[in-house]
């Protein structure tokens, strides 16, 4: 592990803050200043640019960022333990990282920006990664305050997020990323690469907001996925009964074969079965 500021190495400030990992925050920290470097360096340059991190944790990542050049930090953590650390990290860089102790799942850094070019850039923890991340994609207005995400997954998940028709991952969650936005895996890592390893391995994804989707209430849009994706071993003219309205006129006027299933629709399908849909009032 290579230093890249006089800050003491990440084990230490471990031991010297007792910040073992917790489970029910779905922490798993980052040692290696090299890798979460690299994680800080995946967007592109951070010169002028204020990063919003969720759970630094120790800030290992957090150091990262300062070290390449992010203009400003907003650093969301809930666990106190963990804040204690981060003022350390402060001290190192003054008036460039900001520590908000609160949820990240209730807290909206749009006050805090000024009209900031802004990027997420985040080691999620994962008991939260996927709320967080569909919060992100439903924002109003449209275009987001972002412009872009750098986010750590599960491998399962972010297959999910990068899902099309042609992969056996595509669901809901595919959807709503390829409705707004370009998603695409850049690197995996390796369990060991974490403090506790976890029992998968986990991908970093890059996000990048699409200035003008396809026009859709994003509501509308998840309650049509959810009733063709919960029964997606059926066709549509039989799982979307569960909306409350006959499917059949709907997927003839959005130009679906009604004995078609939910992983065989593109996006585009999904969004015009969402839109028919809400014309209907229901």
């Amino acid at each position: 592990m290579s230093q890249i500021d006089g800050l003491p190495p990440l084990r230490d400030v471990i031991r010297k803050h007792d910040l073992q990992a917790k489970k029910s925050l779905g922490q798993n920290f980052l040692f290696d200043l090299n890798l979460t470097s690299r994680i800080a360096r995946a967007g592109g340059s951070l010169e002028g640019v204020t990063v919003i991190e969720v759970g630094p944790g120790p800030g290992g990542l957090t150091r990262a960022l300062l070290a390449e050049g992010a203009e400003r930090v907003i650093a969301i953590e809930r666990d106190a333990r963990c804040v204690v650390a981060l003022k350390e990290i402060s001290a190192h860089y003054p008036g460039r990282l900001e520590i908000v102790e609160a949820d990240a799942l209730d807290f909206d850094p749009r006050p805090l920006l000024n009209g900031a070019k802004t990027r997420i850039v985040a080691n999620l923890p994962y008991n939260i990664a996927t709320p967080l991340l569909v919060g992100w994609l439903t924002l109003k207005p449209w275009p987001p305050y972002y412009d872009s995400l750098i986010l750590m997954f599960q491998r399962e998940v972010a297959e999910r997020i990068v899902a099309t028709p042609e992969d056996d991952a595509y669901g809901r969650l595919g959807v709503l990323a390829g409705w707004r936005s370009a998603a695409r895996i850049l690197f995996d890592v390796n369990a060991s690469a974490f403090v506790p390893p976890p029992k998968v391995t986990s991908s970093v994804v890059q996000i990048v907001p699409h200035s003008n989707p396809l026009p859709c209430d994003a509501k509308v849009l998840g309650r049509v996925t959810a009733a063709a994706f919960g029964q997606r071993r059926k066709m549509l003219r039989q799982s979307l009964r569960s909306l409350g309205v006959d499917p059949l006129p709907l997927l003839a006027e959005a130009e679906i074969e009604p004995t078609r299933r939910a992983e065989e629709i593109p996006v585009e399908g999904f969004v015009r079965l969402a839109n028919l849909f809400a014309a209907t009032g229901k």
